[in-house]
């Protein structure tokens, strides 16, 4: 449920109860520019596209008087309104370049609406939009995203599919001036030679020739533009973990890491951080598509806390971005609620296994107990150890195994995934491998599976990744964790952070008696979805070692920004991914992938411990 923690903390109170009480908030200015400049655009589309978009006597004089602006004007008023398209989402989000791009676009705008249709309406509309903008001006000073090459190759894809799709609407939209009857085959390589400026195979009566090739000269002019721009322009990379934001880290762990079984994946070297002025505590995030993604709860001492969540809020501010939180504790979540005036809604829960606690004597582990038992007969043994006591060879194979037996060509996991092996630094880090001497002709010998976990303070380790080998007997997973909660009081580790079950209490209350018809329905659906996301299957592998179940939440700023923040969340775990695929014979190495994935397959299970 959505909420709001008092500074008592004493009572819960929803944030779109008070919202409501409070009346409605009017629409920012920002927000109402883009919308209005989505409209202009569309209208000046119209203009350019459709002749007769308006018809008028001036309109009909103008087409046919000697030495008329029509084609000239048609071509920059399609140009405009494009633009202007674009530009929109950006001047919701208050970019500064999306201002100034505006404030020269709009004016060329009323000279097409005026030039081409003698629209006074067209003009007064761009004009009063730009008045707007003047007046406004300092409401938009967002600084720009995070940007790369890979936006280029997307706006051309993007643009010049959407130039093909308008091309042809302008090369349909003068039936009556067609000579002949070209074919649609005809009509698209119209297009493809016009957005090159070149003359196609369709011929048209009077100017509308002239008309048409404007327009889909300045189609084409404009993907090339705009594609050349992005490559061309000053980069602004993503904000990446310094040396020195990497050592100012690890002090804060080594002092208050036993907090949060997520603090070491803080480390993660795409995530960027802020301190808080005193320094004694931090936030990690990531820029995905607008969204400022943190993760887990704050870095450091709590009392500092609220100081890194004002510098985070602060820079999601500079930018325009959407600030949101995956994976915070019920302590983080009150804590950013009642800073930020965010809300909070429970997304699963985490399995924590006590060590002390943990056997596998009593029918509640008959099933881990009989696995195991069978896997052993079958000749694998296990070994557990930190990180620091392998040598760099075993090391560098437990990497390429791990590597190649990955399920997905991209490596997933960001809130809950630490994304390296072995790297200095990390020595405190613990490994658990599954051996089988009697099977040792695979590129990697007698290793089969491994389980890599990362420090949760001085006496925890949280899970990282699970990877096996495709011909290893099933319960690979459940014999490595089994032994590594055996091996974990040797190794001064007394409590084991385990996979994250999405979810999970809809589930269970889902399947008791007396559910009611709504919970059932909801738990209905989240079966469904586990045939993709393993949703009811990763919450029954964690029961099975009876762990403590520990809530997790995402924090975020109003309801419409969830499915937002939901991609971008899909793009950190790597869900979602522009990055090219890995060589295909890297992948044809690999035995084909079952329909459906089992939790004793290779699967990134790191990453489904974490997604949203």
């Amino acid at each position: 449920m959505s909420s709001k923690v008092d500074g008592d903390k004493s009572r819960m109170v929803p944030n779109w109860i008070r919202r409501a009480l409070s009346g409605p908030r009017p629409e920012s200015v920002p927000s109402l520019v883009g919308t209005a400049c989505a409209v202009v655009g569309l209208l000046d589309i119209a203009a350019g596209v459709f002749p007769r978009f308006r018809n008028s006597r001036m309109h009909t004089v103008a087409e046919v008087l000697p030495g008329a602006l029509g084609p000239f004007a048609a071509a920059l008023a399609i140009s405009a309104g494009v633009l202007l398209l674009l530009l929109a989402h950006g001047l919701k989000r208050h970019k500064r370049r999306a201002w100034r791009a505006a404030v020269v676009l709009l004016p060329a705008g009323a000279v097409a609406q005026f030039t081409y249709r003698h629209s006074l309406l067209g003009v007064l509309i761009s004009l009063a939009l730009l008045a707007l903008l003047l007046r406004h001006r300092r409401e938009f000073a967002a600084l720009p995203d995070p940007s790369s090459r890979w936006k280029a190759l997307a706006n051309f894809v993007l643009l010049g599919a959407g130039s093909l799709g308008l091309g042809l609407i302008i090369v349909s939209s003068h039936p009556a001036k067609v000579v002949g009857n070209p074919s649609v085959a005809e009509r698209l390589e119209h297009v493809l030679y016009g957005l090159f400026g070149l003359e196609g195979p369709v011929d048209y009566a009077g100017q509308v020739s002239w008309t048409v090739g404007y327009s889909l000269g300045a189609l084409g002019l404009l993907t090339a533009i705009t594609t050349i721009y992005l490559a061309l322009r000053p980069e602004h990379p993503a904000a990446r973990l310094t040396p020195d934001d990497e050592r100012r880290l690890r002090e804060l762990l080594a002092k208050h890491g036993g907090r949060d079984s997520l603090g070491h994946f803080a480390l993660r070297h795409d995530k960027g951080v802020v301190f808080s002025p005193s320094g004694k505590a931090a936030v990690c995030y990531r820029v995905i598509s607008g969204v400022m993604l943190a993760s887990g709860d704050p870095i450091g001492d709590v009392e500092a806390w609220p100081g890194a969540i004002e510098r985070f809020m602060d820079e999601a501010k500079a930018h325009s971005w959407t600030p949101a939180v995956m994976g915070c504790s019920e302590t983080g979540g009150e804590v950013w609620t009642r800073e930020t005036g965010l809300d909070a809604l429970e997304l699963g829960d985490e399995a924590v296994v006590d060590v002390p606690d943990f056997s596998l004597s009593g029918r509640a582990m008959r099933n881990v107990r009989q696995m195991v038992k069978r896997i052993e007969r079958g000749g694998y043994e296990t070994r557990v150890r930190r990180v620091r006591d392998l040598g760099e060879a075993e090391l560098e194979r437990i990497r390429r195994a791990a590597a190649d037996w990955r399920g997905t060509d991209n490596e997933r996991g960001f809130s809950m995934a630490l994304g390296r092996i072995g790297e200095p630094g990390d020595g405190d880090c613990v490994i658990a491998t599954a051996h089988n001497t009697a099977d040792a002709d695979s590129p990697y010998g007698d290793l089969k599976a491994v389980l890599h976990f990362v420090p949760w303070g001085t006496d925890g380790m949280s899970l990282d990744l699970m990877r096996r080998d495709r011909s290893a007997d099933p319960g690979m997973n459940e014999l490595l964790i089994v032994a590594s909660l055996q091996a974990a009081p040797q190794l001064g580790v007394a409590r084991v952070s385990l996979n994250f079950a999405m979810f999970r209490s809809a589930l269970a209350r889902g399947e008791k008696i007396g559910a009611g018809p709504v919970l059932r329905l909801w738990r209905g659906l989240l079966v469904f979805l586990s045939r993709w996301f393993q949703i009811e299957s990763l919450y029954k592998f964690n029961a099975k070692f009876r762990p403590r179940w520990e809530p997790r939440f995402v924090v975020f700023r109003s309801n419409r920004d969830l499915p937002r923040i939901g991609f971008a969340a899909m793009q950190a775990e790597g869900f979602v991914t522009l990055a090219l695929p890995r060589p295909f014979a890297r992948r044809a190495a690999r035995r084909p992938r079952r329909p459906c994935a089992h939790l004793d397959q290779p699967r990134s299970l790191d990453a489904e411990r974490s997604a949203a």
